[in-house]
């Protein structure tokens, strides 16, 4: 019987909280297997979620770098100079795919994720739905390693602690006194995005609350413009986009009492941390395996499905289904605050 492999390369690129969503499962292996090393290859910028892990080692993929084949071959040689023997792919798509060929060719443990396409297809499709929760993109990464001869529980799971902040994050939110909200209002598809009046409702309450300091988070010029014109109207609201760096928005994140999130990567940040999270969701649906990790259903706020049936209507969110624009205005902001409310300390 051939020996279980004793480092493994792990390959997930592409949006920032699918990366993220791979930190539990990484930081449970490494407590149940602490004498087999990993070496993690991912987006350059997506570095920071990995530099607190013990025992992992992190390899930067390049997209412009690696061009093609024989760009792939040469990324190929790089990652087995390190010495592994087996090679998860965590991704699945065709670059981890082309490059798991390479591995398997040359003789070595190869295992890849299984998306589950047809399950998600069933959920989203405009009829005749499969109405099921499904698995989390957690599980389905911890089936590679267990593919691969490790068995692996991510519950009961342990969360680090919060670091002390660094004088770069305190010179934009002050020391803490009180409790800190997380809000990041945006996502990359607009069917995700709760409406912007309603969504200032919310934010324009949580500063009125005691002992509450609001955080808005988010990315790009436009984003920043316009959580900064949000913060303007409150000394109660504090504008982070644009002012960190993202090792440090990561420790910010790890001290709040709970985050507001759309289905989006900082939702998935403050759950890797063990921060509670709120998430609301639009075209998409935590059933289909998304939700922030270890977040209890209850904390996932969805539209209506008796007047919206349709939904979820994709798995990325990215589709405009006519007639339902509105649907997130189903969820009231009166409802977005008793949730919150809920799980302030």
């Amino acid at each position: 019987m051939p020996s279980l492999p004793q480092h493994i390369a792990v390959m997930r690129l592409s949006a920032m909280g699918d990366v993220a969503m791979t930190i539990p499962v990484l930081r449970a292996f490494r407590k149940r297997y602490p004498d087999v090393r990993l070496t993690v290859v991912s987006t350059p910028f997506l570095q920071p979620l990995f530099d607190g892990l013990p025992g992992v080692t992190f390899v930067p993929f390049d997209k412009k770098a690696y061009k093609g084949v024989f760009g792939l071959f040469r990324f190929y040689r790089k990652l087995k100079a390190t010495g592994i023997d087996a090679f998860a792919d965590v991704h699945s798509v065709t670059r981890s795919r082309i490059i798991g060929l390479f591995f398997t060719l040359s003789g070595y443990s190869v295992a890849r994720l299984d998306k589950g396409r047809s399950e998600k297809k069933a959920l989203t499709r405009p009829g005749n739905k499969v109405w099921k929760p499904l698995k989390t993109s957690p599980e389905r990464y911890a089936d590679v390693f267990r593919s691969l001869g490790y068995p692996l529980d991510l519950f009961p799971h342990e969360f680090p602690q919060p670091q002390p902040l660094p004088d770069a994050v305190l010179s934009v939110t002050g020391s803490k006194a009180g409790r800190w909200i997380g809000i990041a209002p945006f996502a990359q598809h607009a069917p995700k995005v709760y409406p912007d009046d309603l969504m200032q409702e919310v934010i324009k309450a949580l500063a009125t609350w005691p002992d509450v300091k609001v955080l808005l988070f988010g990315g790009g010029k436009e984003e920043t413009a316009r959580l900064q014109a949000i913060a303007d109207s409150s000394p109660h609201l504090v504008n982070v986009a644009g002012r960190l760096s993202f090792a440090d928005e990561l420790l910010l994140i790890s001290h709040l009492d709970v985050m507001l999130s759309m289905d989006s990567g900082n939702g998935h940040l403050a759950a890797i941390a063990g921060v509670p999270v709120v998430t609301l969701w639009g075209a998409t649906h935590p059933y289909a395996g998304f939700a922030p990790f270890g977040q209890p259903l209850s904390n996932s706020l969805c539209p209506d499905r008796e007047r919206y049936p349709m939904l979820p209507t994709s798995v990325f969110g990215n589709k405009t289904v006519v007639g339902y624009e509105d649907a997130m205005r189903t969820i009231t902001p009166e409802a977005v605050l008793e949730k919150i409310g809920e799980l302030l300390p």
